[in-house]
Formats: structure tokens, sequence, C-alpha cells
């Protein structure tokens, strides 16, 4: 409860939200001169705490929400869809947000993925396309310190090499290549936001592999760099600054203040020419939602009623089982080797063994395979489980470590208006506030999507010769914790939120930065075009105060 938490008497822009979006917009418009307030609902962690939070990740006795302090009336929410959704373990509170604990993959969204509806009769087009964003996915690029290679040939097209190196290919990935060749299938490098060499001042990754939830190292990504940043160029971050609601003039065309509540039990009013809301896919569309007045019954700039509307997150399909051979398992991180070659089109077969499926692309969802780096148990955590010692303890690690393979994978969901984030009145946070209810299940089409990602996991691990041991798909699949689409961009007021510069349609210095503005999400990690249209967003900002 330390520190000044009281408004600025004047500023520029109000940003709500110290995660990847707030951090390159405000370290964007205070490095061009414009007095800058960030109001964090979270907590300000202290980066010497992080050795501390990996081992709380790694000992028994500590749930994975306490390493980042989640959970508890701040944090209530529920689930009322089809399937229960996990929300407290898909973010962080906090500055940074959710590259706290993020794994760092870093993609650019695929050509198509722009314009499925025009291409493909399904979802809908963005009002944009991949060479609107090319400039400023380079941008992001630079600004998260991506290490990767040229080696995709599924990938669009580049403007400029990867500020890093890629990763070497780790030693399962060796072996998935042999089998990968015979059947045709191409792999090649992950974009990682993790520095393969020192950059930015932090040193490279030295393979703790435990990306997520926590880097100890610093040689991953995460937003407080951009706040750092941002702080030296001027600009204010106030951590514990709950915004509560957004109010606006008489007119309903401008936001006046952002209403905020401190630990103290205080409430405040933080006014500014311009706001920006930044909080992620669940809590930006909340805000709105929780901002309704006479103006806006339905919620702040909602007069579309998408506001909440087409939440869509990717889901896992997976693959695994073991090998009569050492793999190497856990010993760097996530990801090194992947595929698009199904991305596009998850009908299409090889000419050496994977068969076509039924139907064609516009049957499927987006679809990215991935080979793992961390199948099978880690020796750490089922040393610090066990209750064996010495000898025994040393015989059951040999045995369950060391042959354990897998593939993963990523399938989108397009976007449904039944899938959406409301409030939920019967039950309310710390401040008296309904909390989030996020309404998610999953489609037909999703779930032939992950059939067919199966179908070529199973393929590549029968060519490897390995006996699978499990596998995730329709019945048993999961969230990858990407929020997306619940504010979405368009050119059409009576369907979209904000405009393809980032400023809603209903109010004119009203902005929205992050995932929530995408229209469909394709199968791609969305940091990297997450972070692309927040620096877009920056531009048009700058030019509006101008």
């Amino acid at each position: 409860m330390s520190g000044d938490r009281t408004p600025s008497d004047s500023a520029d822009v109000c940003i709500v939200g110290a995660g990847p979006a707030g951090a390159l917009v405000a370290d964007t418009l205070a490095a061009r001169g414009h007095d800058v307030v960030v109001l964090e609902a979270g907590e300000r962690f202290d980066e010497d705490s992080r050795l501390d939070r990996m081992e709380r990740h790694i000992r028994p006795g500590h749930g994975p929400l306490s390493v980042w302090n989640m959970g508890g009336e701040r944090d209530a929410y529920t689930s009322s869809g089809d399937r229960g959704y996990p929300l407290n373990r898909a973010r962080v509170k906090g500055v940074g947000g959710s590259t706290l604990h993020w794994q760092g993959m870093v993609m650019r969204l695929h050509e198509l993925d722009f314009e499925q509806a025009s291409r493909h009769g399904v979802a809908a087009d963005w009002p944009l396309d991949y060479d609107d964003l090319r400039p400023y996915y380079a941008a992001a690029e630079r600004a998260l310190g991506v290490a990767g290679a040229d080696d995709n040939p599924f990938a669009p097209p580049r403007e400029e090499p990867h500020p890093m190196p890629a990763f070497e290919p780790s030693y399962s990935d060796s072996l998935f290549a042999d089998a990968c060749e015979r059947l045709g299938i191409a792999m090649h490098s992950v974009p990682n936001a993790r520095n393969s060499e020192a950059y930015a001042d932090e040193p490279p990754c030295i393979g703790y592999g435990t990306c997520k939830p926590v880097c100890p190292s610093g040689a991953k990504y995460d937003a407080t760099r951009h706040v750092a940043s941002a702080e030296t160029e001027g600009a204010r971050v106030i951590d514990r600054a709950a915004v509560q609601r957004l109010e606006h003039d008489a007119s309903g065309d401008r936001v006046t203040a952002a209403v905020y509540a401190t630990p103290d039990g205080e409430t405040h009013r933080q006014h500014a020419s311009e706001f920006v809301v930044a909080c992620g896919g669940v809590e930006t569309p909340r805000l709105l939602l929780l901002s309704a007045s006479d103006a806006y019954p339905d919620g702040l700039a909602n007069t579309s009623g998408a506001v909440g509307r087409y939440f869509m997150d990717h889901v896992f399909a997976g693959t695994g089982g073991v090998l009569d051979e050492e793999t190497r398992q856990n010993h760097i991180g996530f990801l090194t080797s992947e595929s698009h070659q199904f991305y596009d089109d998850p009908a299409r077969g090889t000419e050496r063994g994977v068969p076509s499926a039924d139907g064609d692309a516009s049957d499927y969802a987006r679809l990215k395979l991935e080979f793992l780096n961390y199948a099978g148990p880690s020796p750490v955590r089922e040393a610090l489980g066990s209750e064996e010692w010495g000898d025994a303890l040393l015989g059951s690690l040999r045995q369950s470590y060391g042959n354990h393979i897998a593939m993963g994978g990523l399938v989108e969901q397009r976007p449904r208006a039944e899938h959406y984030v409301g409030l939920d009145a019967s039950q309310t946070d710390d401040h008296g506030n309904p909390v989030p209810d996020v309404h998610w299940g999953l489609d037909d089409v999703t779930r032939r999507t992950l059939e067919r990602a199966n179908e070529i996991q199973e393929h590549v691990l029968d060519e490897l010769g390995a006996e699978v041991t499990w596998q995730v798909g329709p019945e048993n699949t999961g969230p990858a914790f990407h929020h997306m689409g619940t504010t979405r961009m368009g050119r059409d007021p009576t369907e979209s939120v904000v405009t393809p510069e980032l400023r809603t349609h209903d109010l004119d210095n009203l902005w929205i930065a992050g995932s929530s503005v995408f229209v469909t999400g394709g199968a791609m990690n969305p940091t990297l075009t997450l972070a692309a249209l927040s620096l877009k967003a920056a531009e048009h900002l700058h030019e509006a105060l101008a």
C-alpha cells in the first residue's frame, strides 16, 4: 500500500492495463513526448522474487495460481457455457500481465487468416489485410526480441530477418524429422520471444525450461521491459488501481474519466484527453459492460451489441507415447520445431503416407502442429513429490523419465456470437462489481479439426515406432488461454466495436488495444499480432494528439 496512487493533474492519455498491449502503447506514446498514465489493477511484482516463484511452481503443496498470486474474491468469475473455462489459470493480474507466464511463441498470422469469408465463405474478413500489418509485425518482432529463421515455406512474406537467430532444433526434433521426411511433412523452426543471444540488455536463454509459469533469468520477453522504458520516458504507472468504470460527457461522444479504486479504500478519477482500454479479452469487455449508462444502457461503446461477443480461444490437440530409446525431454524450452503444412488446408494429405481427409479447407478450422520438448514427467517434480528415497527413488526416476515423445497442436475456433463474456450479477468481486461470466464451448468444425490433428499426429508417431499412451482430442481438449474477439474490429459500426485504427465507433477518444479486437484467431499464438496492432493503435493515437 506504499506509493502515490492519486490521479495525475493532467494526462494526454490514460491507459487501463499494463500488460503487453498497454505497455507497448505507453512506451510508444511516452517516447513521443505525450503525458501518459497507466492504471493497473494488479500489483507490481518484485523481479528478485522470480526464483521463489519458480520454486512455488515446482514444489508440491503450491497450487498453480499461487505462482502469481491469482485467486480469491478479486479474481472471481463464473463459466456458464457447455464447457467450464478455467479463467484464472489463463491470466496474471499485475504489471506485465500474461507475458509474465506465457510460453513465448510468436508467429505472424497467414494472409488467408484476414480473408476467410471472401476466400472460403466462412467466419468473417478483417477490415485490413496482411500487408497492412507487415510493417507493424516487423516493429513488434524488434520490440519483443524474436529469435527465428526464414525456413518456413508456408509463412507469409517477410521484409527483414528476425532480430536474433532461431534456437537450434532439439534432440527429439531430430527424431521427428526423420519420420516426417518419410511422410512428406515439412518441419521448420519456431519463432520465440526468447533470447537466443544477448538482446535488449537481457541475457541469452540458459534453458530453465519453465517459461510458463516463470522465466527466472529474464531471457524471455515480458511487458515489464516496456513498462520500465515508458517510465524512463516519463510515463506514470500506478499499480493496484482497479478501474471500476469509465465515465463520459453529456453527449456520450467522449470519455471524461477512468474511475479507479485503491487499496486504502479511496476512489479516484483520472481525467485525460484520450483513453485506451488494454486489459485483455475478458476484462476489457467486462469494463465496458460495467460502464453502462443512460446513453449506453447495454454497455459503453456497445451500440453494436458486439461487446463481449465472439469470444475465441485456441484449443489443444495432442498425442504422445514412449519410444525404445532416449528422447531427452525436459532439457530445454517448450518448442523449437513445428509445421504449418496443414494450416491453410487441414484436409490436404501428403504424397508419402498421410491421407487426405473428407471435405475441403472450408470444412476445417486452422491447424498448427507442434513437436514438444516437454513430453513425460519432469524428473525434478517427480523427485520432489515422491515418498521414496535413495536407490529406490533413483530407480523410479529412471523408469519414468527419458523415453517419452509427443506432438501438440493448436486448433482455431471460428467466431460465434453465442460464445461470449458477460456479467454475472449473482456473484461480485472485492469491489462489489458483477464478475465476468465466460460462456464457451466447442462447435462441430472445431471438433472435426481436432480429430484431423490427432489423425496426423498418430501417423507421425506410428512412423516413429512409438507406443501411443495418451491423446487429447475433441472430448478432453482444453483452451490454450488465448482470449480473442470480444471487441472485434470492423468498418460497420452495427457489427463491430472498433475501427481498423482501433478507435471505438461510438466514442471519439476511446481506443482498445489487445487481442480482443481480433476478428478471427487463426491457429497462431496471438501475442505478436496483438503487439503489432498495439503499435498501430499507438501511431493513430499519436496522430490524434497532434
